[in-house]
């Protein structure tokens, strides 16, 4: 279990937590046991979430793995259901599934003409379905739980939302249209409800990671050898620290963002976590 270093009390919470099979929210789930929560984590992977909800138990915290696709209402809703009957109320949703798709990214940073007739994969060359899928995925994969798990939340104390934006969503990164849309979308996202459930006790935030080395992305960071691509060079000259984050240095900024003592005041935000990628003008 994470020792809590940062001193939030989540005890007695109930924490559900979308896209929980992966590298960062199963990091996530870790975290907020650490700190006392409940915690429900919920992916279409049963084999991660069950294994990493048995890891969490072991070290003496409350956790139990739900198989939920994002994308399916009715089984959001039924899932939303049993996570309240197993553990109780929803206080705190993270929504971290999300990700991008090879049918929706370019080959290359710039366009040329040969690559019409070349086998370059340029942007005329990207899917309906691959789009689609992705901006489905990151878009429709946080307001559906949120539909499902929100509901639980109306008119109680200290209930929050905690969506899980990126780097794209300032500015885009090349080669990944629909990825850097779809995230631009839930920034855009986060502060609409943020306003909506403004009056019925319910804050809505985000954190915006910059660039963490994960299973997802790890053949675009790395070279089979282990040394970095060319792709991850260009990364940090942009990063003004000159290095990738580490997942606990996202745990200060998760918990501050749950602790309704420590934050009751902030809603609507967006939180970069990026070592001044966000800042840096490149010059």
């Amino acid at each position: 279990m994470n020792q809590n270093i940062w001193n939030t009390d989540l005890s007695g919470r109930v924490v559900a937590i979308t896209g929980a099979g992966g590298v960062i929210c199963s990091h996530f789930a870790r975290v907020v046991a650490g700190a006392g929560a409940r915690v429900a984590l919920l992916d279409r992977n049963r084999e991660r979430s069950m294994a990493f909800a048995q890891s969490i138990r072991e070290e003496g915290g409350i956790a139990e793995a739900f198989v939920c696709d994002v994308l399916n209402k009715q089984q959001c809703e039924e899932v939303a259901e049993r996570v309240k009957e197993t553990l109780g109320e929803c206080d705190i949703l993270i929504n971290g599934a999300g990700g991008n798709h090879p049918d929706a990214t370019t080959d290359k940073e710039y366009f040329d003409v040969s690559d019409i007739d070349s086998d370059t994969k340029s942007f005329f060359d990207l899917t309906e379905e691959g789009i689609r899928g992705v901006l489905d995925l990151n878009f429709l994969g946080t307001l559906i739980p949120t539909q499902a798990f929100a509901k639980q939340m109306i008119g109680r104390v200290g209930c929050s939302i905690l969506n899980i934006s990126s780097m794209n969503a300032y500015s885009p990164l090349t080669k990944i249209p629909a990825y850097s849309g779809a995230k631009a979308a839930i920034s855009n996202f986060t502060m609409w409800l943020a306003v909506y459930f403004s009056k019925v006790g319910i804050r809505v935030n985000a954190i915006a990671p910059g660039f963490f080395s994960t299973r997802q992305n790890a053949k675009l960071l790395w070279n089979e050898d282990g040394s970095p691509t060319e792709r991850t060079q260009k990364i940090l000259q942009a990063t003004p620290m000159r290095r990738l984050g580490d997942c606990e240095e996202l745990d200060g900024s998760l918990l501050f963002l749950l602790d309704c003592n420590a934050s009751s005041f902030i809603t609507g935000i967006v939180l970069p976590v990026d070592g001044g990628f966000s800042a840096y003008s490149g010059v």
